[in-house]
């Protein structure tokens, strides 16, 4: 019996609820390089059959609080140093003051991003906390996720490896947190590649904070970094490490899949963006191997293309700001919401509007938070279209 004969068989041994095995899914993806369709279209059955036809975002404003960082990853232009014009140290004033227009845009989440711990790296960054009465970035992380729940926005923290304890303390305020893992291989943190400068990135501290996250109940939104130089088992191995993790805590509400895009000025400017095929096979093998995950792409980071990933699997688009840029990657703007909804209508998608947590994991927050949500919330757990459009 050929590959194509068995990959068939196991691709339609995933609709009727069986696992599909590290081996299947890199036999799968080798096949699907040269014809994907059946990867696709089992993929599209599995999110129709999980997810309906529905497609969620979450209306954000970006905080960008630091973006100092003891880090230094050969892909990145989010970092910035105490002389760049680009730097960001957000005032409480700043904070409040943004929080206060997010409301007025009916935002409902307010992301928290900061530079990994640059207070370990920047004196300039140890004067900026002191002088807005904080030791730690984490700290001030704490006090403006209070902020944002007093204007009627929910927090989600994404800043890095964060210790147990740091977690704890925001996990009374943050429906949610985020953390990439990006890869799972060691390789990608050797000498000369994307992560040799940036320890925090090294798969074992990654996985650390998620299996963290998991034994304190943090519902939890991490993802993968395709294109940057993995193999195809790298890849794999990283969607796998992430289903484990799920497997044992329950607590994975939702992975990224971020096609890289090389930017100016970094070492890894002339490295080519992921290839759409293949991006798209990553996105599909992802579905197969955990069918019922809620799996999204940045519509920004494929804007001639994102809403043809409805055809092979995905169910999110992730965080969209009507007010702030992606800082991450400014370069590529967010489409504007009413076109997000004419594309995904015109795909046969009803666009929905949910909190940065989805409802299947509502009972691992507290009655506080669920109660500060039903204000906007509908009968589905997701935002009143009356409150969002």
């Amino acid at each position: 019996m050929n590959n194509l004969v068995l990959n068939s068989e196991s691709l339609n041994s995933v609709l009727e609820n069986k696992i599909i095995s590290y081996s299947g899914a890199l036999q799968i993806y080798q096949d699907a390089k040269t014809n994907p369709s059946e990867l696709f279209s089992t993929a599209q059955n599995l999110r129709k059959k999980y997810k309906g036809n529905t497609v969620t975002f979450s209306k954000k404003a970006f905080f960008n609080i630091i973006n100092m960082c003891k880090d230094t990853c050969t892909y990145c232009t989010y970092k910035a140093e105490p002389t760049d014009t680009k730097l960001s140290l957000m005032s409480k004033q700043e904070i409040k003051q943004m929080l206060s227009l997010a409301k007025k845009h009916r935002c409902v989440e307010a992301l928290f991003v900061t530079g990994e711990r640059p207070e370990q790296r920047y004196q300039e960054a140890k004067d900026w906390l002191k002088e807005n009465g904080f030791k730690s970035t984490a700290e001030y992380l704490i006090h403006a996720s209070e902020w944002a729940l007093e204007e009627g926005l929910f927090p989600h923290t994404n800043a890095g490896n964060l210790t147990i304890d740091e977690m704890k303390e925001l996990q009374k305020t943050n429906v949610s947190m985020g953390l990439m893992l990006e890869n799972s291989s060691e390789r990608l943190s050797q000498k000369g590649m994307p992560h040799y400068l940036a320890p925090s990135k090294k798969p074992k501290a990654r996985l650390e904070v998620l299996e963290n996250s998991g034994k304190l109940k943090i519902p939890m939104t991490t993802g993968i970094l395709v294109g940057i130089g993995e193999t195809s088992e790298e890849v794999i191995d990283s969607i796998f490490a992430l289903k484990k993790i799920h497997e044992k805590y329950g607590n994975i509400q939702e992975i990224i899949l971020q096609n890289f895009q090389p930017k100016e000025d970094t070492k890894m400017s002339d490295f080519p963006s992921a290839e759409e095929n293949y991006f798209k096979i990553i996105v599909a093998l992802s579905r197969i191997i955990m069918p019922e995950m809620n799996i999204q792409i940045p519509p920004n980071l494929s804007p001639k293309s994102y809403q043809s990933f409805l055809s092979v699997g995905i169910n999110d688009w992730g965080g969209v700001s009507p007010l702030t840029p992606d800082y991450v990657n400014p370069e590529f703007s967010w489409p504007e919401i009413k076109k997000i909804d004419e594309n995904s209508e015109n795909a046969g998608f009803d666009l929905k509007c949910r909190f940065p947590i989805y409802p299947e994991f509502f009972s691992f927050i507290s009655k506080e938070l669920r109660d500060k949500m039903s204000f906007i919330e509908d009968e589905e757990g997701l935002v009143k279209e009356e409150y969002w459009r």
